[in-house]
């Protein structure tokens, strides 16, 4: 099976003590409409930091702090096999324009839980949870 290698940005107001995160629903493909970090595909000699803050200026129109790796998923989709490195980050500079997406949202602990998750993403939800307050 074919492996993906992915980051995403869990963009956060505060990244010691995050009270809310930012999602966006896919606005494309087979999952649009459900809802995932920001992020996308790591190009060849590229490190997932850089990868990360090309895709966030890619989609958002937006420079991120990326701060620690918190997780990575490894997710088995039916047409390939998804390796995803999941960071912490918070806005450094711009407004989060949605250039793919067709939604977005910040939640909070209480709200995680409110849209649908794809099913990779959906993994890192219960990590989330523990740490936000």
């Amino acid at each position: 099976m074919k492996t993906i290698r992915v980051t995403a940005a869990i963009i956060c107001d505060d990244m010691e003590n995050p009270t809310k995160i930012f999602a966006t629903a896919r606005g494309y493909g087979e999952f649009k409409g459900q809802w995932e970090f920001p992020g996308g595909k790591i190009e060849e000699g590229e490190s997932p930091e850089n990868a990360l803050l090309r895709e966030i200026r890619e989609e958002l129109d937006t420079d991120i702090e990326v701060g620690s790796l918190i997780h990575t998923i490894e997710y088995d989709y039916p047409a390939f096999h998804l390796s995803m490195d999941c960071f912490l980050a918070k806005v450094n500079a711009g407004d989060l324009v949605l250039k793919e997406a067709e939604a977005a949202r910040w939640l909070t602990k209480s709200e995680l839980y409110d849209v649908q998750w794809l099913p990779a993403d959906l993994s890192l939800i219960a990590l989330l949870e523990k740490r936000m307050r």
